[in-house]
């Protein structure tokens, strides 16, 4: 049987360009960039080479480029470097119901540590207001923290609304990117974005490498203490192998175009043809890739399992580390009640699929909702 990938939101496969290019890194550039024989040198120019790149895909400068181990790095970078550095007493950081655990559990500690937070809802349709964020600004808010696009839903915040609010008063904005930079074009300046997280593995690199974009101006407390590298805002050897091959894949171009395409596809089939269906969050402002999708009667992980047996990776977005089921936060701050929460399942397409990988997920999606209702105690009256 063969296996097809639905489940790019959580990680994507390296690219063969990038993968070259690491094998190429690891082999042959392998000197500590901070030594300054002929081998540490290569090494340098490799590593600068790379935040060019990241640098140059996002509208800012190489001095504004962090590397870090992925994602969670940067934002915990980003949101415990700021408020740790804030001289106001008290603090206040602002941010929402439905972010990253990185960026959730970072705001946590925060609270643990006398920060007081403000966890501002979404909306139905899964959009964070930028009313809301402002009207939540107070004279002692040192940082607010909103993703671009939501990693189960994909629907896309509006923070170039929010960046304005921001700057207005003068509060450092922070925006988990992790589902779009990379992905499609983003321009920091124009956003008005003054940090940013990048994880590389979501879009073609290898896991273990990030960036945090620090727009010039913004004083960060290191959340690693040792050498100075990274202009002493990130200690520890560079690891300059993911760092060019983070460069390499952001210089890759997809054609979210057609991965809208196919995505469209796949969803008006299984809202047509499995009764009891419904798409969570906004169809308008969402990214190309992504449909979340409420089987009414159907538990989202019983939905994962079955796809899985039948060759199609998904996602339910709804297990937590432990292996606990919950419902997925995201939904819940949406407002959906737990057992529809439960209920959903998350489609995320990646330029490795095809129209034939579509048809034949839509086929396994029908006769497996099929076969899970007939066999659940839940009676589904539609």
């Amino acid at each position: 049987m063969q296996h097809f990938y639905f489940d790019h939101n959580a990680t994507s496969p390296v690219a063969p360009e990038v993968l070259r290019d690491l094998t190429d890194s690891m082999a042959e550039v392998y000197g500590n960039a901070s030594s300054i024989h002929h081998f540490g040198q290569a090494a340098k120019r490799r590593l600068e080479s790379a935040r060019r790149s990241v640098a140059a895909r996002i509208g800012a400068t190489d001095r504004e480029i962090v590397f870090t181990s992925g994602g969670t790095e940067a934002d915990n970078l980003a949101v415990f470097g700021v408020a740790r550095r804030a001289t106001r007493s008290p603090r206040h950081v602002i941010t929402s119901a439905i972010e990253h655990p990185a960026v959730l559990n970072a705001c946590s500690q925060l609270e643990r540590e006398g920060v007081e937070v403000t966890w501002l809802p979404a909306g139905s349709d899964g959009l964070v207001r930028a009313e809301d964020v402002q009207r939540a600004i107070r004279a002692e808010t040192v940082l607010i923290t909103i993703m671009h696009a939501n990693n189960e839903t994909g629907v896309v915040q509006p923070v170039a609304e929010i960046a304005a609010a921001a700057r207005e008063a003068n509060v450092p904005f922070h925006s988990d990117g992790v589902q779009v930079g990379g992905r499609l074009p983003v321009n920091v300046r124009e956003l008005g974005l003054d940090l940013y997280s990048i994880s590389g593995h979501k879009f073609g690199a290898p896991k273990g490498v990030g960036a945090l974009y620090v727009r010039k101006g913004i004083d960060l407390a290191a959340l690693l203490h040792g050498g100075r590298h990274e202009r002493e805002r990130r200690a520890g050897t560079e690891n300059v192998a993911g760092a060019s091959a983070l460069g390499q894949a952001m210089s890759l171009d997809f054609d979210w175009n057609t991965l809208a395409a196919l995505r469209d596809r796949l969803e008006r089939a299984i809202l047509t043809q499995v009764p009891g269906t419904r798409v969570n969050g906004s169809t308008s402002y969402r990214m190309p890739n992504t449909s979340n999708i409420r089987f009414e009667g159907i538990e989202g992980e019983a939905m994962v399992i079955a796809l899985d047996l039948r060759g199609y990776a998904v996602s339910s977005g709804s297990a937590c580390s432990s292996g606990a089921v919950e419902p997925s936060h995201v939904l819940l701050a949406m407002g959906l009640a737990p057992e529809d929460a439960r209920s959903s399942v998350r489609f995320s397409l990646g330029p490795g699929n095809t129209v034939e990988q579509v048809d034949g997920l839509i086929e396994a999606v029908v006769s497996g909702a099929a076969h899970l209702r007939r066999i659940s105690p839940a009676v589904l009256s539609v």
